[in-house]
């Protein structure tokens, strides 16, 4: 080849690579890889702004609910089941509030709404965008990713497809393959768990949180959890709950029976003071799960618009108290992790104040 028709086609192949890594410049002035995520950088700021005020609270807690309780309505085996994360929790509502594992979740859709009326965007984009972005206020998060372009919902998903805490291990594992998630991407989804809170399972107690830090994305739900469980934190038990290590924090059936099912017990263990394995691994489920009953390929890669993340630099603790000792161990295969133990006092663990 002469050095003249190299010299072409490597202009040709510059030229190439330039084309594909143009980046747009939007009217309000941010710079994003499609011209089609232009319109998420409005409902970014509205929703920083009106919903989540910057913070990891409550509203972040119901948020990531939504993502997860709109994406799970769909079932491979059933096609009636429901277009999955295509926004019907929010279309439909009145039907899909009446599913018994949706008590409460019309307050979320309610307060979300308004942002759907204000913003051109589709019910499905906007409850995964707005879990994306809302965790994003959280420390030791990872950047979701955010894929833009979900269809509306053309009816309402069916009951029963969304796990109750009540439901055994071993049905929860058969409804979540049925969805297209796997054993190890279900557990690492629970990760959200540490950075969530309840308000309904006991509502004496509304916004009780599930682990000691509910503020931040740690693995600290995973330690408290595999503890072993000596009281309950407000009027006793009820359906979908057993009892907690500590006062103030409330413990579901099913993740301590994850913590302790020979299924799932050694990949909810590994995650025990390893934040980046539980970040990466709940950022590719959480990926996964967002898409569910949607061609990706017809999907627009819209992730620079969700904002950069916390770093956490922070080790897993025993509460104060609490030590190896207290530790129902469950995984045959590897030893419960070394852990310092927190040198505070007792640690009461303040319910998340609920959003208005």
């Amino acid at each position: 080849m002469s050095f003249l028709k190299l010299v072409s086609l490597l202009s040709v192949i510059g030229a190439t690579q330039a084309a594909l890594t143009k980046r747009v410049t939007c009217a309000t002035g941010q710079v994003t890889a499609n011209a089609a995520c232009c319109a998420f950088f409005p409902l970014l700021d509205d929703l920083q702004a009106n919903k989540f005020e910057g913070e990891c609270g409550e509203e972040v807690h119901e948020s990531l609910r939504m993502t997860f309780h709109d994406a799970i309505g769909f079932s491979r085996s059933n096609p009636a089941a429901g277009g999955g994360a295509d926004g019907s929790l929010m279309t439909f509502i009145d039907t899909e509030e009446t599913f018994h594992a949706n008590v409460g979740i019309d307050d979320s859709v309610a307060a979300t709404l308004p942002f759907l009326q204000r913003h051109n965007v589709s019910a499905g984009d906007l409850v995964q965008f707005a879990g994306a972005v809302g965790i994003s206020n959280c420390p030791g998060a990872p950047r979701l990713e955010f894929l833009a372009g979900r269809p509306n919902a053309k009816a309402a998903s069916i009951d029963l497809l969304v796990p109750e805490p009540f439901d055994d291990v071993g049905k929860i594992l058969a409804r979540m393959a049925d969805a297209g998630l796997s054993t190890a991407e279900t557990v690492a989804l629970l990760a959200s768990h540490s950075v969530a809170a309840s308000d309904h399972i006991d509502e004496t107690i509304p916004g009780t949180p599930f682990d000691s830090t509910p503020g931040i994305f740690d693995t600290q739900v995973f330690v408290e959890t595999q503890l072993r469980g000596v009281l309950f934190p407000g009027a006793g038990a009820h359906e979908g709950q057993v009892q907690s290590p500590l006062r103030g924090e409330i413990r579901l059936q099913s993740d301590h029976n994850m913590a302790r099912d020979s299924r799932t017990a050694c990949i909810w263990q590994s995650f025990v003071n390893k934040q980046t394995n539980m970040a990466t691994a709940f950022r590719s489920a959480m990926a996964k799960m967002a898409i569910l009953g949607q061609n990706r390929n017809a999907l627009v890669d819209c992730s620079d618009v969700i904002p950069q993340t916390i770093p956490l630099n922070r080790a897993a603790t025993f509460p104060a108290g609490k030590s190896n000792r207290d530790i129902e161990q469950a995984c045959a295969s590897t030893p419960f992790p070394t852990l310092a133990t927190d040198p505070g006092q007792e640690t009461v663990v303040a319910p998340v104040p609920k959003g208005d």
